[in-house]
């Protein structure tokens, strides 16, 4: 039970949060806007975040602790932190950042928007909105199974460690911006945004559009439907996908609860 808090802390932490920067980008919440705005939570280990800096709106994820933010929301115990994210409790963190109203409010429009995103249970309404929610989706699930092969998970660890060079890969036809992948090798593990361009993917999720990947990323749709019509392809190596689809929903237990 430790351990899955453990794991759920830091997912949030290292493959959620780290989204903001997506929509605050997105929804041009920081335009204009320049300061450093942290997230932290104690855990058992010792406290933990990461921070964004903000200059004339573009942001940068640095992860690790700033010593002096202008914003900060920090959580002192990690069944608060996971109870926020989870939707379960509306306790605010303690926030210091009260000089700097306008950073504070972009920060909390940007949180709010991403809750609303990620927990939504039917597909947005237009193209750009379920562009934005595949990506993220796509970024968080890669990052994530990145994140629990780094803290040894049972599930992931002897998988990475057992692995050659492979590239495993997530994209929908026409629409480029949203692909991410996942690059494995003898127990190392690294996330990307985008296409991987230096070979063929060992494997690649592919999706004919955006609401065949959203049908699978919501858990609306039918696997092995989406599949026969040619929805969903397995490319390069098919068998591998099974293994794939459990750490997708590995990842989606810790932080859906």
């Amino acid at each position: 039970m430790q351990d899955d808090k453990m794991y759920a802390s830091r997912l949030f932490l290292y493959a959620v949060l780290p989204l903001m920067k997506e929509i605050g980008t997105e929804y041009v919440y920081f335009k204009g806007k320049t300061g450093v705005v942290q997230l932290s939570v104690l855990l058992p280990e010792g406290e933990e975040g990461l921070h964004f800096l903000i200059e004339e709106g573009k942001v940068t994820t640095a992860l690790g602790l700033h010593d002096r933010p202008d914003v900060w929301l920090r959580f002192t115990t990690q069944d608060h932190f996971n109870a926020f994210f989870l939707g379960k409790t509306k306790k605010m963190p303690k926030i210091t950042g009260f000089s700097h109203p306008l950073l504070l409010l972009a920060t909390f429009r940007t949180l709010l928007r991403m809750s609303a995103l990620l927990s939504a249970k039917t597909p947005p309404a237009d193209e750009k909105t379920k562009e934005l929610v595949v990506r993220l989706y796509f970024l968080l699930l890669s990052r994530g199974i990145s994140r629990l092969n780094r803290m040894e998970h049972p599930q992931v660890r002897p998988w990475a460690l057992s692995s050659p060079d492979r590239v495993y890969a997530f994209r929908v036809e026409g629409y480029p911006d949203t692909a991410a992948h996942l690059r494995v090798k003898a127990g190392k593990t690294k996330a990307a945004r985008g296409q991987y361009t230096r070979s063929q993917p060992f494997f690649t999720m592919c999706f004919a559009d955006l609401d065949s990947a959203l049908a699978i990323l919501l858990q609306t749709g039918d696997f092995l439907s989406l599949t026969a019509q040619q929805k969903l392809m397995l490319e390069g190596a098919p068998e591998f996908g099974a293994k794939i689809g459990d750490l997708m929903q590995l990842v989606g237990s810790y932080i859906q609860g």
